[in-house]
């Protein structure tokens, strides 16, 4: 398989067409989740004008293939998605998510490293909670960690420290922290952006692709 001809064919389109082709030997759970995730990667790749709702759209697809149902109400968000990443690098036999993540090190990725508007211990730090030394000590562990990362081809740990960004980006538009098409938030949300167009397609393909993973029953099945 080529993966970085892979990776520029990953659209809702050949996408749902792999889906159609596969879905009848699918779970029901899989079934639903590869759907849901599809009609969200569809709205987003029709606001190419809208950055702001791309985001958010590709967001809600992510979402749609991860979230699952939790006993504890407690646990964190982004320890499940850390765990759905670690399971999808397990079953990325081409390779996909190691390609990607090279490939956007130089451009994205870096870009949101680098950007302390999306990194939680900085608004800690503005709200009271952290001293100006604790927030930028910690920035600058997460870099290290990050690099360490790409140096020893740790691919589930770097993707981590990403959505970490990620998910503060969308803490802070989904509640209301942001002007839609702001200025103030432009640069990490074009970034955000750009990742999760690669991220989210490559995600539903390795799904489509593990048919006999149990990915568990999502929070709110079909009811009929």
């Amino acid at each position: 398989m080529n993966v970085e001809l892979a990776l520029c064919d990953f659209k809702y389109k050949s996408l749902k067409e792999l889906h159609r082709s596969r879905r009848k030997d699918f779970s029901q759970s899989l079934s639903l989740r590869v759907h849901r995730a599809l009609s969200w990667l569809a709205k987003a790749e029709l606001c190419e004008d809208d950055e702001d709702s791309q985001f958010i759209f590709l967001w809600i697809a992510f979402n749609a293939a991860y979230a699952k149902d939790i006993d504890a109400p407690r646990t964190k968000e982004s320890i499940t998605f850390g765990d759905f990443i670690s399971k999808l690098i397990e079953l990325d036999n081409d390779g996909i998510l190691y390609e990607l993540t090279w490939s956007e090190y130089s451009s994205s990725v870096r870009l949101l490293l680098d950007n302390r508007f999306v990194f939680q211990p900085f608004w800690d730090h503005h709200n009271g909670h952290l001293t100006e030394n604790q927030w930028i000590e910690k920035f600058v562990a997460a870099k290290k960690r990050a690099n360490d990362a790409l140096a020893n081809n740790k691919t589930d740990v770097l993707l981590s420290i990403i959505l970490q960004r990620l998910y503060t980006l969308r803490n802070q538009v989904v509640h209301g922290g942001a002007t839609w098409q702001g200025q103030a938030n432009r640069s990490q949300i074009k970034d955000s952006v750009a990742f999760l167009k690669k991220l989210v397609p490559a995600v539903i393909f390795i799904m489509l692709n593990n048919k006999q993973v149990l990915w568990g029953d999502p929070n709110y099945p079909v009811i009929r």
